[in-house]
């Protein structure tokens, strides 16, 4: 047998069979802010050894969306179609989480009909499956598994088809209004939703199908991203991220608002915290999203979707045209906006990433003084330099997909 080759660099004699005598130097690289893995503007610097990440800083702030300063200058209503844009995938859980905040300090919480909150759970929860069936399906494209993708869009677009049927809009929506909803649900819309819901849980299962047997998918998603429970929650992870360590903090449960409390529904757990763990937490919620919605509609009566109360309630068109006292309310309405007596609030909703908080300061306009937003995901971001370092290259995608880090919520 041949005695290894020896080679001479400099002063120094080392065997080429010798890895660790071999001189090496790290390399910086830039993933992002436009790369097709970082699910819109974010940047991650990389230092590398090899194709082992050694240190990772995470950057957003690419995007300036610029929410909260913007709605210090429009009155409460015009903040929803802004509040879309926070999660573009969920949009209707950010209307119903500002009108909840602004409801809030206006002491109107319990006029709000019963039929405007199942209306509102109903949108919210459909959403939701929206938001869970992109974050799935676009990691699984990530690693390859195309079919899913198509499958997940598939049945994403129909729960927009039906949004969009509801309120106009195909994705930003500006639905929900304080005090209540814009308009009652279509005719026939309830049952088309019925028959729709078992359809989107049987791609759902055709996905899973694909992906949780698959060995290539598993590998890539096991015991990867781990993050344990107490370190996610110092890292002030709320949603299906914490949910996965095997925290089972969930706002609809432990702090109940709209109907949520009226309804049968189970909190999804696992225990590994790492990014299967993630994908299944998700894979589940849309089951519970299924049977809430389909709860709501059982439950639900015909009735008013808008509070009784003339401070929040735009007068009806009649009275506008015809009555001096309805063209003047209205028109202080949409001009002045609804005023809020002075003082502050926070409220706190689940969105599709987790616990979405308003901190609203009122100053007795129709404007708000100051509007602080807590987005989800970006806490969830913040931990995303921990999980990855240690890790390879490739590990970032699943890794970064599983966060379901949204640009508009994190750089607001």
């Amino acid at each position: 047998m041949s005695q290894p080759r020896r080679v001479v660099m400099g002063a120094q004699e080392v065997s080429d069979l010798d890895d660790d005598a071999l001189p090496t130097e790290s390399m910086i690289v830039n993933m992002g802010p436009s790369h097709p893995a970082m699910h819109g503007t974010v940047r991650i610097v990389v230092t590398l050894d090899g194709e082992t990440i050694q240190h990772a800083d995470v950057q957003v702030g690419y995007l300036h969306r610029c929410f909260e300063k913007e709605s210090e200058h429009a009155t409460y209503t015009q903040i929803f179609p802004y509040t879309d844009r926070l999660n573009y995938v969920s949009p209707m859980c950010n209307n119903v989480g500002f009108a909840m905040a602004v409801e809030k300090l206006l002491g109107i919480g319990k006029q709000i009909p019963d039929r405007a909150e199942y209306i509102r759970v109903i949108v919210s929860e459909l959403s939701r499956i929206s938001d869970h069936l992109t974050c799935n399906s676009a990691s699984a494209m990530e690693l390859g598994g195309f079919t899913p993708f198509l499958y997940g869009i598939k049945a994403r677009e129909w729960i927009w088809e039906m949004l969009e049927e509801l309120s106009g809009a195909r994705l930003t929506y500006s639905y929900v209004r304080i005090g209540g909803v814009v308009k009652d649900l279509p005719a026939g819309w309830a049952d088309r939703m019925r028959g729709l819901l078992p359809k989107v849980l049987e791609t759902l299962i055709e996905c899973e199908r694909l992906l949780v047997r698959n060995r290539i998918f598993r590998d890539r998603m096991d015991d990867i991203g781990v993050i344990s429970a107490a370190d996610a929650i110092a890292w002030g992870w709320t949603g299906p991220c914490l949910r996965s360590t095997g925290v089972a903090y969930d706002v609809r449960k432990d702090h109940p608002y709209g109907v949520y409390d009226r309804l049968e529904f189970e909190v999804p757990v696992c225990s590994t915290g790492d990014n299967f763990d993630r994908f299944a937490v998700r894979a589940e919620e849309i089951r519970q999203s299924i049977r809430m919605v389909e709860q709501c509609l059982d439950q639900m009566q015909p009735g008013p979707i808008m509070a009784e109360n003339p401070l929040v309630m735009i007068p009806p068109k009649p009275d506008t045209y015809e009555t001096i006292e309805g063209m003047i309310n209205h028109f202080k309405m949409i001009v002045d906006g609804i005023r809020v007596p002075p003082g502050e609030t926070y409220s706190f909703s689940e969105a599709g990433n987790g616990e979405l908080g308003f901190y609203i300061v009122a100053d007795g306009s129709g404007r708000p003084f100051r509007c602080r937003v807590r987005p989800p995901c970006f806490a969830i971001t913040q931990a995303l330099s921990q999980l990855i370092t240690g890790r390879m290259i490739p590990d970032v995608v699943p890794t970064f997909g599983m966060l379901n880090m949204i640009g508009g919520e994190c750089d607001r």
